[in-house]
Order: C-alpha cells, then structure tokens, then sequence
C-alpha cells in the first residue's frame, strides 16, 4: 500500500478472553482456543493518507439490517440523524437476503449469490479496495465484536452470554479473496475497538465500512436498538476534530423485511461534507449499493471496477460537483415495478439456475473515468463474455442480465 502506516497491537475482543493458546491456527477457525490462538499474534495495521477529494476527503459507510423504510424512518434516533443530513428517499437494495448487498456494495456485483453461506468470492475479482490503493488513499473496515483483525471465521459469539455477535457474511472485504490473502489487507479489517484508538491517535482512513454486531445492527433485536446504538456512536463523532475532517457519512440499510414490497432502504447522507442549506433535505433520485462506489469513485476521480458500478447513479450532492449526470430509470418494467426481491444467476446460485462469472468491461468510461488498468490487462481478451455495459438500470432475479454467449 502506498501510503504511510502504524503498527497496532493486535485487536481485542470486547468480551473477557481466557490464556492465548500459542498453536498456530487457521484465520477461519471459530473454536474458542483456536480464536485466541490466532488472536495473539493477529497483524493490525492502521494505515493514513491525506488524498483531497472534489467533495469530500473521508467517507464513511454505517450498515443497518432487514428494516423497511418507514419502520427506520419513524424511529426518533434515525430521525434526528435525517434531520442533520441529507433524506435518500429511493435508494433500493440490490437483492436478499444480507450477504449478497455487503458484497455488491465494494465489488460492483453479487454473482449470483441468493443466500448467507461462506462464500469466497475468487481471487481474480476486483474490488472498491483496489480502486482506492491505486491512488493512496487509506481504507479499514471497522467490525463490531470481530475477535482479531483479519479473522475470516463464519462467526464468533459472545463468550459470555452467547449471542451471535460478528458474523463473516456482514463484512464485505473479508468475503474476497483478493483482499483476505495480502497480509497487509487483512490487517486493516479489524474490530470497532480499534477504531476508537486510531480516532484518539487521529490515525482514521479516508475510507471506512462499519458494521455494528447482530444484537446492535437490528438484526437479531429491533430498530430501536438499532437507533440507540447508532446514537450512542455516531452523535459524539459529530463534534470530534478527528473524526469530522471533510466527512461524509452514509447511515443504510442492507435490505428490507418485507419481501411483498419494493427493496427500498432508509438511508441517510450527513456530515461536515454536506453544506447546512441540505441538512434536513430529501433527494429523491434513484440509487442502490452500486452508487456508494460509484460516488466513491466520482470523489477522488477513480478508475471503474467495469461492472455495475459503472451505471449506478453518484449521490446528487456530490455530482452537482463532479459533473456526474443523474439518470432516470428508462427500461420496462419501471422502476416502480421492480422490487429487487430475489437474486439473478451466477457462480454463487444454490436454488436456480447457475451462470458463469461474468467479465468486467474492460472499455468502461463514466465522465471521462475508465476501467482500472489492472483489471484490463486481466480481461481483456474476454470482453464477448461481458454483460456490464454501463446502464443505469440494473438486473433482478426477475428481470435477469443477458449473456452475450451461450455455456
């Protein structure tokens, strides 16, 4: 990685921990002693950067679990955070159940995935991380209860009460291989304790995805848990110098509950990147969980990951900035026909159709962006196996991509 780093201690888990056994154990044991086996000599690397962006210079995501959009939207702390930001009234998830969001959301694509397995997504597939390291700028993912950075386990429960506290499927760069298998990027994947130290040393990223445990992020209790908890840890980095350098923070969900209606998600934009005169707005166009590494990308004028980050809509405060046009929906069915319910094929499918990997467009170009030079040189001699081709309106499990070939 090319920017400048701080060796941390290894991560520790909220809970009371016994006597580290010093075996060697596998990153995705679960068994207790092989956990603190692992956990003793975890790698954690708190790496900083100071890359200026066109709108903001720090993005942080906050992810939320299966609440439908009123629901989120009349609790009092998530309503006191839409007052201080900015509303996003039709961003809509990409499919259920959980997982396949986490990883459309930093990879451009879920492959298929209809389920919460323990999947790898393989090495050859690019991610939101290697646009950001392409131009220095330092990244982390901040994983509530997550026993070790880098742990790569299906879960790890809370040793004294036994809740299911971390769990992989919630942690989108642990789910790619090409990420997992660099040392130096597992270490960046750590627990939210770790985030507590690098915001006292002002060691943050400028890019960072958080995700509370299964008891604070809704999923195994409620929205009201979920809105004190983010209460309790966003309101005060409201008003730290650390924490709110040119800031821009995204409050979402993953998916919602009800599998009758339209995926739509209560999300909100708020931060010291986001002028007063739209605290307390709506902006009502359309985006998904493409559109975070699209806007991403649009900041600090990245390349593409060639897929359906491509099309997907930047956030209209930042466009207005960098010259990102917002599109409408143009394709039958419309937008409000489409409900995004269930997942299309693809390498991952266990209860339909499977479908090949698909190949990135290698000749993608939004705004005068184009495809990471890294993933040309990779793909380009496949391009009649590409189905990415830069429209706004994405695929379904109803409404499938087309395949250029025949398998």
């Amino acid at each position: 990685m090319r920017f400048s780093s701080a060796l941390a201690v290894a991560s520790v888990a909220s809970t009371a921990l016994a006597a580290p056994n010093k075996r060697a154990a596998s990153p995705t044991a679960t068994d207790a002693a092989d956990v603190y086996a692992a956990q003793a000599t975890a790698l954690t690397l708190s790496p900083t950067s100071n890359v200026k962006g066109k709108v903001f210079d720090r993005y942080v995501s906050i992810w939320f679990e299966n609440t439908d959009f009123v629901t989120a939207q009349a609790d009092p702390n998530f309503a006191f955070f839409a007052k201080k930001g900015i509303t996003l009234s039709s961003l809509v998830s990409v499919t259920h159940p959980s997982e396949p969001n986490y990883i459309a959301a930093v990879g451009g694509d879920y492959f298929g995935l209809d389920g919460d397995a323990f999947n790898q997504v393989p090495q050859n597939v690019s991610t939101v991380i290697d646009l950001l390291e392409d131009k220095g700028i330092s990244w982390a993912m901040y994983q509530e209860d997550m026993p070790y950075s880098g742990f790569q386990g299906f879960a790890w429960v809370n040793q004294q009460n036994g809740a299911n506290d971390y769990v992989r499927k919630h942690n989108p760069a642990i789910l790619y291989n090409s990420v997992v298998n660099s040392p130096e990027r597992a270490a960046v994947i750590k627990n939210t304790t770790m985030f507590y130290k690098d915001l006292k040393d002002n060691k943050l990223p400028q890019w960072m995805f958080i995700t509370p445990n299964m008891t604070s992020d809704a999923h195994d209790t409620s929205v009201t848990v979920a809105g004190v908890w983010l209460r309790n840890f966003l309101g005060p980095l409201l008003e730290d110098k650390n924490f709110m350098q040119n800031t821009l923070v995204l409050i979402t969900f993953d998916e919602n509950e009800n599998y009758a209606i339209q995926n739509r998600v209560f999300s909100v934009l708020l931060g010291d990147a986001v002028p007063e005169e739209l605290e307390g707005t709506t902006d009502e166009n359309y985006y998904n969980h493409y559109s975070e590494i699209s806007t991403v990308e649009a900041n600090w004028d990245l390349h593409t990951l060639g897929r359906w980050d491509v099309g997907a809509n930047v956030f209209a405060n930042v466009a207005k900035y960098t010259g990102d046009r917002i599109r409408k929906w143009s394709t039958t069915p419309d937008l409000a026909h489409r409900y995004f319910n269930s997942s299309y094929p693809g390498i991952f499918t266990t209860h339909g159709k499977w479908a090949p990997q698909p190949v990135p467009d290698c000749h993608s170009r939004r705004n005068g962006r184009t495809t990471l030079p890294s993933i040309k040189a990779q793909w380009e001699s496949q391009q009649d196996k590409n189905y990415y081709h830069g429209e706004l309106e994405i695929p379904d499990g109803a409404n499938p991509p087309v395949y250029p070939y025949t398998w």
